[in-house]
């Protein structure tokens, strides 16, 4: 039976592997999860009857593991809104983090509390405890940065009723204690080598790590949330793949590698997308002064059947969605309105999708593919983009940062970060609750253009009554 535990962590490992193949398109990633999750459930079941076999089976511990995990699994599966996801996926990063510092933790102990045999080996007791203190300093930073970076996505927290916005707060003196928490860690490591069984070391490290989460996310906000959350989910992955060294599991070296390397690759190309260096982002803090422009400015708002008026005759419609879009949840009244002019009108119709609409990654393709929006419809930015002089309506829904121009100024939160093209368009129509600044707290010159029609009301209502405006034409 022994001889079946390294195929079944090869299987998983493949399952893992195809299954991250798979989530490279929208169209085939609903297959990538189901091969994701059949390659943990193969790797559980493995691990389990290897601790059978070896005799290590805590079969009351296991069952209400299992039991308790999976709870709270299907009931935050089944009640988060797409508008939550961001928040959720930060969460699970920083429970993947905390799980595989747990679990390092975990082997560690019996180190110091005798329970396990000391290895004589000096470089073995190196490389086990070396690996313990990486995988501590990127679990427990994994950890509280993930939490405060969900409260940021949130926007802050509800304690006895009374909500407090969550701080943004990054001044130039932070990055040298940034390099010192980090040096700190190193140094206790060192230390831990020499000698093995001292608690105050571990601590040391598991407490600074904690600290170093918090100081690491507190200045970024604004519109490099997207970068963050990626980050994390790397290090999660990292972390995992450091605890993998120490139990000696393969499927866990092997699943973290790729959830590491995955969102590190994630992570530049949302820096990309955002016109950052990593190091920028982590040092400089973009967007994260927690400052909201003033708005000086007014614009009368247009309705439904102006609206109706001016897509009648269109010959090229793009629709730009946002986070207003999820917010308000009007995605199936987004594909009703492209399908309805381009069944009455003959309308081309294309989505202009920015890399980082919304709070994290792929969130508006999430979206629209639920609304059985076609694929081919979904245009990346850098493509799209030099079509808009020859749309003669982009409506936009909800978006307000990634379509400012106020990006190729120079200037501000938003300096160089690139944007969909919406304002060369011959007419804008911009579905918004209020001319309020986005995220990154600047307000939009694209509001107040002559050829700018603007929305106001929720995006579900105003979609809604602009289809029925339109069936009536």
């Amino acid at each position: 039976m022994e001889q079946w535990i390294p195929i079944g962590y090869l299987l998983s490992a493949a399952l893992f592997i195809f299954g991250l193949k798979k989530l490279g398109h929208p169209r085939t990633a609903p297959r990538g999860n189901q091969y994701g999750a059949l390659g943990m459930l193969v790797a559980v079941l493995t691990t389990v009857v290897d601790m059978e076999l070896a005799g290590d089976m805590e079969w009351t511990l296991i069952i209400a593991g299992l039991v308790l995990g999976s709870v709270i699994g299907v009931i935050m599966a089944v009640r988060v809104q797409m508008t939550g996801m961001p928040e959720l996926v930060a969460l699970f990063n920083g429970f993947g983090g905390a799980a595989s510092a747990l679990v390092a933790l975990a082997e560690i102990w019996a180190y110091i509390d005798g329970t396990a045999t000391p290895s004589t080996d000096t470089l073995t007791i190196a490389v086990i405890m070396v690996a313990a203190g990486l995988s501590a300093l990127v679990g427990w930073m994994t950890l509280t940065g993930s939490i405060l970076a969900m409260f940021k996505l949130k926007g802050g927290v509800s304690i006895f009723g009374t909500w407090y916005k969550t701080p943004t707060w990054g001044p130039t003196w932070l990055n040298p204690v940034k390099v010192a928490l980090v040096l700190s860690v190193v140094a206790l490591i060192y230390l831990s080598i020499d000698d093995p069984t001292n608690k105050q070391y571990l601590y040391g490290i598991i407490a600074i790590s904690c600290i170093l989460g918090i100081v690491l996310v507190l200045p970024i906000g604004g519109a490099d949330m997207p970068v963050v959350v990626s980050l994390l989910n790397s290090l999660s992955g990292i972390a995992a793949a450091f605890t993998g060294f120490i139990v000696g599991n393969s499927v866990l070296i092997v699943a973290g590698s790729l959830v590491g390397a995955s969102g590190l690759i994630l992570t530049f190309i949302m820096c990309k997308a955002m016109n950052r260096t990593l190091p920028d982002v982590l040092f400089k803090s973009f967007g994260g002064s927690g400052e909201k422009a003033e708005l000086t400015r007014t614009k009368v708002g247009s309705d439904a059947d102006e609206v109706a008026m001016m897509v009648d005759g269109a010959q090229k419609v793009i629709i730009v969605p946002g986070y207003g879009m999820a917010v308000s949840q009007c995605q199936h009244q987004v594909k009703e309105f492209a399908d309805l002019i381009a069944e009455k009108f003959g309308t081309e119709v294309k989505y202009a999708i920015h890399p980082v609409a919304g709070r994290m990654p792929g969130h508006m393709n999430v979206l629209l593919a639920e609304a059985n929006v076609p694929y081919e419809q979904l245009i990346e930015m850098d493509e799209i983009n030099p079509e808009f002089p020859d749309c003669d309506v982009a409506v936009i829904i909800g978006a307000n940062d990634t379509t400012n121009p106020a990006a190729r100024s120079g200037e501000g939160p938003l300096a160089g970060m690139p944007i969909i093209d919406a304002d060369a368009a011959r007419t804008v129509v911009i579905i918004k609750r209020s001319l309020s600044v986005g995220y990154a707290g600047v307000d939009n010159d694209l509001f107040y253009m002559d050829k700018t029609m603007m929305l106001f009301g929720d995006g579900k209502a105003m979609m809604t009554g602009l289809n029925n405006a339109i069936k009536e034409i």
